[in-house]
């Protein structure tokens, strides 16, 4: 089969295409012909070798990207999934036998989610890590109804996602927004909007002057937004201390350390995200779908910012 990958890490002129056998499905797993595959940031970090030290035991080709849509090629009779489903996956990245920038991938039953109805392969790609990422943030936050939640990244793949999901669990959110996003931002359902850059916190404050419960904090602003934050308030740090620097420790502020990598066999949370992105709860962003062989562009594309969605490879 053919996949996308990398020997050596560097830029995005690394990635390019192997010639590596089919992986064989075992006991409890999914083998999916991937349709389409999204690009993520996190996948800039791995092709750059900033993660390497998880996958220093592998062979390369190195194969990136967490989500997957297709259809089940093969399955384990006992999982219930059958020849041609079509599916949602989520998968890890390099490890656990490679990631989705393939052809085809195997990967657990509770992985593996079906297709969001009336959702098409390359926007149905977007969901399952942004989603969990987003789900995980709000579950560690532990908010309750009519308590305050700041997004920044607001306009981003999880930082939607992340909205969406606090509205739905009926949460306050107050986002940031560059000029251009302000409606997009407004139309995902932020109650308060604020500009993104050097007045985000100030302007926070002067809405909330006591402070706000929780930030997800997806723009990576760190000490920038904590001092929004109320004593005994939650903030959600997106990329662990050691890719993005962590935030100053003090007194009742307690820091949450997100990573979506545990969540991959969570099927319930799965399942559920499907269900809300059929019912319309969450918007299923597709910044462009390319062919897989220009995965390279992609990355190139993601790395010069302003995304709004994901890139998909189409394979």
């Amino acid at each position: 089969m053919w996949v996308i990958g990398f020997d050596e890490p560097g830029g995005p002129e690394v990635l390019r295409g192997f010639d590596l056998p089919e992986p064989a499905v075992g006991p409890g797993q999914v083998r999916i012909r991937v349709r389409a595959a999204a690009v993520n940031p996190s996948d800039v970090v791995t092709r750059s070798g900033l993660s390497q030290p998880r996958y220093a035991a592998v062979n390369p080709p190195y194969v990136p990207g967490w989500d997957a849509a297709g259809t089940v090629d093969e399955a384990d009779p006992a999982t219930g999934w059958r020849v041609g489903d079509e599916v949602v996956a989520i998968t890890l990245p390099v490890l656990d036998g490679g990631g989705a920038y393939a052809e085809k991938i195997v990967v657990p039953a509770e992985s593996v989610a079906a297709l969001p109805a009336g959702r098409d392969f390359a926007s149905a790609a977007t969901l399952p890590m942004n989603g969990l990422t987003a789900w995980q943030a709000l579950d560690r936050l532990a908010l309750e109804p009519g308590q305050s939640l700041v997004v920044t990244g607001a306009a981003g793949a999880v930082g939607g996602y992340a909205i969406e999901l606090a509205k739905h669990a009926g949460l306050q959110v107050i986002a940031d927004a560059a000029p251009a996003d302000r409606d997009l931002v407004r139309t995902l359902g932020a109650d308060i909007i604020v500009d993104r850059g050097a007045e985000t916190a100030a302007q926070i404050r002067a809405h909330l002057p006591g402070g706000v419960d929780a930030v997800i904090d997806a723009a990576l602003l760190r000490d920038e937004i904590t001092p929004v934050i109320r004593a005994g308030g939650g903030y959600a740090a997106l990329r662990t201390a050691q890719l993005s620097g962590g935030v100053t420790p003090r007194p009742g502020l307690t820091v949450h350390e997100i990573f979506v990598g545990t969540d991959i066999h969570e099927k319930d949370r799965l399942d559920r995200l499907s269900e809300l992105a059929a019912s319309g709860v969450l918007s299923l962003r597709v910044a462009d779908v390319l062919p897989a062989e220009q995965a390279s562009e992609a990355h190139r594309r993601l790395e010069r910012g302003g995304v709004r969605g994901r890139i998909v490879l189409e394979f």
